[in-house]
């Protein structure tokens, strides 16, 4: 028997089958959850100055809800409320650099984080040794194809920039 053939005993005659078009779509499955959830999702998601109804329809919800929420993040410092007509908001990138901290701390003892951060800064090195300069920003992809690849180049720069901001998050949660 090949295994993807349904043997005849698995279902009854008279059973009915499924009806996958009567499902909820994935879309609408994520829809569902606190409305207060949805409008952090879209938060975290913002690269600029956003309007309140962009802010709601993006997290399905009414303009009146979105806004009240979103006066509750400012307090709490997670967005930044950016005044004018219409009233816009931005994600605050240090508090979630604060959180992503406090959360390293809470999930490794000074001593497994001082170990990431030599094990992070060592891989650093490796990458200016590598390009022989100090930055990732000071490598141009094109010039460094004539031994890799374009990708293979910006895979390492991306790598390598994401390492200097894995140290930084390390060194800071050493220190606090």
């Amino acid at each position: 028997m090949d295994l993807t053939d349904i043997p005849g005993d698995v279902t009854e005659d008279d059973e009915a089958r499924p009806d996958f078009d009567a499902w909820e779509s994935p879309d609408e499955v994520l829809r569902e959850g606190p409305t207060r959830e949805r409008i952090f999702d879209v938060i975290v998601q913002l690269r600029e100055p956003t309007e309140v109804s962009v802010i709601a329809a993006r997290a399905d919800c009414g303009t009146e809800i979105a806004r009240d929420y979103l006066e509750w993040f400012a307090e709490m410092g997670i967005v930044r409320e950016l005044s004018g007509q219409p009233v816009r908001y931005e994600r605050n990138d240090s508090y979630l650099q604060w959180r992503r901290i406090e959360q390293i701390r809470q999930s490794y003892s000074e001593t497994e984080i001082v170990a990431h951060l030599t094990e992070t800064l060592d891989a650093v090195t490796e990458y200016r040794e590598r390009f022989d300069t100090d930055s990732p920003s000071d490598v141009s992809p094109v010039a460094e194809s004539i031994e890799a690849s374009v990708e293979d180049v910006w895979e390492a720069l991306s790598e390598w920039k994401a390492l200097e901001q894995r140290a930084a998050l390390l060194d800071s949660a050493r220190h606090r």
